[in-house]
């Protein structure tokens, strides 16, 4: 279960909090908005030390309170991460049982064996390389 719960950290982390760089300035430049859940986060869960998936979950437990466009990133970045899983996580627990969890080390390991992986966990890292909600 550990995998699954370092996997929704790594995965979900740049997806919800915030998203800089290139994609930011584009949506801004659209009038759309930056970092949708970066303002929720700040009013609840600046408390909360990131890692771990620990602002995510501070996030959905004030779900009731939170922007509309922050709770539909929730919800998008949770069926993505579903997606995910059900993808990698065999090759997570095939490849990367002995790595720790925590910081992006399960993706990277993933990562790292890329040319091993099954069809489905492939196809689920292009997706995220093109999309640049994920990987920016």
């Amino acid at each position: 279960m550990h995998i699954r719960t370092a996997l929704l950290a790594a995965f979900s982390a740049s997806f919800i909090v915030g998203v800089p760089s290139s994609f930011a300035q584009q949506k801004a430049a659209k009038g759309g908005g930056e970092r949708v859940c970066h303002e929720d986060a700040k009013k609840f869960c600046s408390n909360v030390r990131p890692g771990g998936g620990r602002i995510y979950n501070c996030l959905t437990s004030h779900n009731a309170e939170l922007a509309p466009a922050c709770r539909e990133r929730l919800t998008a970045a949770k069926a993505r991460y579903d997606e995910f899983v059900k993808a990698c996580k065999s090759d997570a627990d095939k490849y990367c049982k002995s790595i720790p969890p925590g910081g992006g080390r399960i993706l990277s390991c993933l990562k790292g064996r890329e040319s091993d992986l099954t069809a489905e966990c492939k196809a689920q890292f292009h997706r995220a390389r093109g999309d640049t909600t994920v990987t920016q």
